[in-house]
């Protein structure tokens, strides 16, 4: 055919949008569905060809039937087509070279899926702009559905567009795709794009491209394709060679193969088997034919169009063609090319899917076996726990399986617990687990998984089992550390302390630098629950002084340094520490790792604390707002920090997005505290309480981030003007300080004291009394550092001094605040600071030329030289709005120009 795009206008138009946005500098997925046949492939074509021509590297991958056998099909065949530039750019991303054929893969270091996730990431980073198109998602594995989603989500500001097609008459109620689509297109990075049938002129219009045709058979293909295309073409093709048509498109499809000689249909056949694609030399080998007739064979159906050359071997022309064929093959015809493709295949998940198929159990079993263990290196655990189930199903129907799979059942079984967990289903890993002998190893890793499902009893039972039965001082030392773990939070954490001392000795005796590390952090915890912050500095720096061998061990040491030197308000060393920690995680590809998000947050913090908003927001940046997992929410949350205090306009549309997360104690803390927050600027107290009331009912009783939710709520109450609930709040907030989490008092830091300084002068606010010198006390302990929190302790400082006749030291105070907030560009305490001026008709109030906190804003950016377009994507606002903003502020400062403005303001004080 020629391969002209007819009726698909308005289709290619929203796709080629979708590119030029990813051209621009934002992200954009689009998901192509329709039936088999009606065009998706060559509407994606057309696209990659428009890409190319406008600079955009293109990766293609396809997705074969062999599906979840294969672990990242899609990705290691695009990589494996790819251009030289794309080959090249590769070789720096070793966790992706493991996927191309003649590469060995390395021994898994941990964190194998996120280290990949990461990677690829790196490389389209690396070679932006890229279109990377992923065909047939319906037959995808999991970890490439599992990679889809991560790249939706996480790519937003790169120059990355991501295409996907998917069969919709494949997607039964039950398809392992329905969720992932209805998930993904909820997000506004998604496109989806639905392909109905041509209509009958524009399918007319197709059918005309192929060639002369007399009208009545036109009339005739037209009436029988139904608007799909390929069957279309099919119809066409039947008809140029003679043939009468057939009902059904099996049939039709079948009628062009029965004209094919004897060897060609024998040759087709095996093909079919193979699936979509296959090798050459591979293909001769089956087939069983000479050299020369099966040459010749192979050109005749080449000639017909069934078969198409790609690179050393061939692919079906459709997929729809390659399974008319399989399904025409009679059972033991069926049985025999698998068998005869096992014979020659070497890779393990497509042996155990021909073994399989040519009911060769034992092969079955040992290559089902083989080929967990590679998708296991390859960083795919769900195909790794697929892998290792269907082995243990075929166990008991084989003879001397343990010598098959090379392992017992009991550690195969073992496996296949820690692949389901590393794939994201702790309650399938944790029933695998208990089903198995409770050895050292086993119970070990169950306390674990428990820890992580929050059923702190249950860890503790089993990590007690583990130490029971421990049968050599390594397995000893890893399960005493555990144990230590599943105590350091519980009323037995003096008991946690004692068993991490001895799981530190045990670790260091036998050499298990893992369990000596995890050791090391428990009992630096206890030593800063004491207090006693020099000895936890000591204990985390034996922790850094030599790798694990573990990554994920080792960020989890990186975090606690750059977290301890945080709490201590040593916020220099905090970001130093962090950035260490952040440099060995993206060197990894662990960006997305738990510990590569947390240093990422803490180091957001750093910048927020110590009042270097500009930088805070460009890491912000990337703590995208569309969320669908716990991970992605918590680590959401922390952007709302900035944005509530710089009042911008995207935190409704984030807090939208964080509240199906609000059952979860660490989103709803978060969020919920910031929110109420956002609720008291906007002044809508009540609102605020209701969120404090939520948050602290997240928390345990105990657990530090009660004082600064308890803060908010008296604040809220303080501007309601009632006392009713006040006591409560100070009372849980009091319980901090005196009982801590644990049950005994736990040292605050200077962020902490701070907090419970400020929850006393709220209190006291809410009673009616405004004590300035409570107020002065608030104000010296958050001048440890924290910037923001010591302006909007000087506001209350200036209320309080006002209020007790010190007009000039209230002046003083509201002056240092509202410099910082100018600073800051908080506008909301901007405009609070700004009434209490106003309220308080303190002298030089209206200096600012009765300019609003936004009019500020916007004025400091001008004289910064930036245009407006450049100021409503700074702020986030409209241009237009942005050009109103000006106006005023010319008028205001009785300029006619911008640069008069900016001068006028510098004179004033205002810059």
């Amino acid at each position: 055919m020629n391969g002209l795009l007819v009726g698909r206008g308005v289709e290619l138009e929203r796709l080629v949008r979708v590119l030029e946005s990813a051209g621009a500098g934002t992200a954009g997925v689009a998901l192509v569905g329709g039936d088999a046949g009606i065009g998706k492939t060559r509407l994606v074509a057309e696209l990659a060809g428009q890409a190319r021509e406008r600079g955009f590297h293109v990766l293609s991958g396809q997705c074969a039937e062999l599906g979840d056998t294969l672990p990242y099909l899609p990705l290691a065949d695009a990589l494996r087509g790819a251009e030289p530039a794309v080959r090249e750019a590769v070789a720096a991303h070793p966790m992706l070279g493991q996927l191309l054929p003649g590469v060995e893969t390395a021994p898994s270091s941990g964190l194998t899926q996120q280290r990949l996730f990461g990677s690829l990431l790196g490389l389209l980073a690396d070679l932006q702009p890229v279109l990377f198109v992923i065909e047939d998602l319906h037959w995808a594995d999991r970890s490439s559905r599992d990679l889809l989603v991560f790249l939706s989500r996480m790519v937003q500001t790169e120059q990355v567009c991501v295409v996907g097609t998917y069969r919709t008459d494949d997607l039964h109620r039950r398809h392992p795709l329905r969720p992932v689509l209805a998930e993904l297109k909820r997000l506004p990075s998604v496109t989806p794009i639905d392909l109905g049938p041509l209509g009958a002129g524009e399918m007319s219009d197709y059918v005309a491209t192929m060639g002369e045709i007399e009208a009545g058979e036109l009339g005739e293909i037209v009436t029988r394709a139904d608007g799909n295309p390929f069957y279309a073409e099919e119809l066409y093709a039947a008809l140029a060679e003679g043939d009468s048509l057939p009902d059904g498109l099996a049939s039709l499809l079948m009628s062009r193969v029965e004209v094919l000689s004897e060897p060609g249909q024998r040759v087709l056949r095996a093909a079919a088997v193979a699936g979509r694609r296959v090798e050459d030399d591979l293909l001769r080998e089956v087939s069983g034919l000479p050299l020369d007739v099966f040459e010749e064979a192979v050109r005749e159906i080449v000639s017909r169009g069934l078969l198409r050359v790609t690179g050393h071997g061939y692919t079906f022309r459709h997929a729809l063609l390659q399974e008319a064929v399989y399904t025409d093959l009679l059972p033991g015809e069926r049985t025999r090319l698998h068998a005869a493709f096992a014979r020659l295949l070497t890779s393990p998940a497509e042996l155990a899917h021909h073994h399989l198929a040519g009911h060769d159990l034992a092969g079955a079993l040992a290559a089902s076996a083989e080929a967990g263990r590679v998708a296991e290196r390859l960083g795919a655990p769900a195909e790794a726990h697929s892998h290792y189930d269907q082995a243990l199903g075929l166990w008991e129907r084989v003879d001397d399986a343990a010598s098959l799979a090379g392992e017992s059942r009991v550690r195969l079984a073992f496996r296949s617990a820690v692949m389901a967990a590393d794939s994201g289903d702790n309650h399938r890993a944790i029933t695998q687990l208990r089903a198995l002998p409770q050895t050292c190893e086993v119970s070990e890793r169950l306390a674990y998984y428990l820890i992580e499902m929050d059923d702190q009893q249950g860890a503790i039972e089993a990590a007690e089992r583990a130490v029971a039965t421990a049968t050599d001082q390594a397995a000893l030392a890893r399960a005493l550390a555990t144990h230590a773990r599943t105590l350091t939070w519980s009323p037995r954490h003096a008991e946690g302390e004692q068993l991490a001392h001895r799981a530190l000795d045990t670790a260091r005796a036998a050499g298990a630098r893992d369990a000596e590390v995890g050791a090391l952090l428990t009992l630096a915890i206890h030593a800063e629950a004491r207090g006693d912050m020099a000895q936890a500095h000591d204990l985390v720096s034996v922790a850094l002084a030599e790798s694990t061998g573990d990554l994920a061990m080792d960020l989890r040491a990186r975090f606690h340094h750059a977290r301890i030197h945080f709490e201590e308000g040593a916020l220099h060393h905090a970001a130093h520490a962090a950035d260490e920690g952040i440099e060995l995680a993206f060197a990894n590809g662990l960006k997305w790792s738990t510990y590569g998000t947390d240093l990422r947050f803490l180091r957001f913090l750093t910048y927020y604390v110590s009042g270097d908003w500009d930088q805070a927001e460009v890491v912000a940046a990337s703590f995208g707002a569309r969320v669908g997992t716990l991970p992605e929410a918590v680590l959401s949350s922390f952007a709302l920090f900035l944005e509530v205090g710089r009042g911008l306009p995207v935190v409704e549309s984030r807090l939208d997005w964080l509240r199906p997360f609000w059952s979860d104690a660490l989103a709803s803390y978060m969020s919920r505290g910031l929110a109420a927050e956002h609720a008291l600027w906007q002044g809508d107290p009540s609102a605020a309480l209701d969120h404090v009331r939520a948050a602290l009912a997240a928390l345990l009783p105990g657990e530090s981030g009660t004082m600064r939710v308890a803060a908010i709520g008296l604040w809220a109450l303080g501007d309601l003007g009632i006392t009713e609930g006040a006591d409560e709040l100070v009372e849980q907030a009091r319980f901090v300080v005196t009982h801590g989490i644990v049950g005994y008092a736990s040292r605050l830091g200077p962020e902490g004291q701070a907090w419970a300084l400020r929850v006393e002068a709220e209190w006291h606010r809410v009673h009616g009394r405004l004590d300035p010198d409570l107020w002065r006390e608030v104000v010296t302990a958050f001048d440890f550092g924290f910037v923001y929190e010591t302006a909007r302790a000087r506001w209350r400082l200036a209320e309080a001094l006002l209020a007790a006749g010190d007009r000039d030291g209230a002046q003083t105070e509201w002056e240092l605040a509202r410099e910082t907030a100018g600073k800051l560009r908080a506008v909301p305490l901007e405009n609070a600071l700004a009434e209490f001026a106003r309220r308080a008709r303190f002298a030089g109030g209206q200096a600012d030329g009765g300019l609003t906190a936004r009019e500020l804003e916007v004025l400091r950016l001008v004289a910064e030289g930036l245009t407006n377009r450049e100021i409503a994507q700074r702020l986030f606002i409209a241009q237009k709005t942005v050009s109103v903003h000006v106006s005023n502020i010319l008028g205001k400062l009785d300029a006619s120009t911008r640069t008069q403005a900016a001068a006028s303001a510098r004179q004033r004080g205002l810059l």
